[in-house]
């Protein structure tokens, strides 16, 4: 996911660490510097070489609960995962009833992902 990053060795933000501090690489036509996190989906620009993933992810999305586990991914317990996966769908049920949302939302179903414009891909991600 991070083939074109510009940040490759000697920084704080290779690929590697981007990875496990939960980030995907996203970029735009305009941004190329763009990662998004696969729980949160919160997006950060303008990286510098300098710039801690761990850090900037937690000034910016303090929040997030896959950064509040303070593991990476391939680290999660079972039992974590299991917590990640009920937030998720807590927040979900939340978005349903703060948009009066008739059927259910998966974010799996076409009509679910065009009710939040979203492409499929950002639904794959978190």
């Amino acid at each position: 996911m991070f083939s074109e990053w510009p940040f490759r060795e000697d920084c704080q933000c290779t690929p590697e660490l981007m990875a496990k501090a939960g980030f995907a690489h996203c970029p735009s036509e305009n941004e190329p510097e763009v990662a998004c996190c696969f729980y949160c989906l919160r997006e950060l620009e303008g990286w510098e070489p300098e710039d801690n993933p761990w850090s900037e992810h937690a000034k910016c999305s303090p929040n997030c609960a896959f950064l509040c586990m303070k593991k990476t991914f391939d680290k999660l317990t079972a039992i974590e995962y299991f917590q990640l996966e009920q937030e998720w769908l807590r927040i979900l049920k939340l978005l349903q009833r703060i948009l009066h949302l008739k059927e259910p939302f998966t974010g799996s179903s076409k009509t679910s992902r065009e009710q939040f414009n979203c492409s499929e891909e950002v639904f794959r991600m978190s």
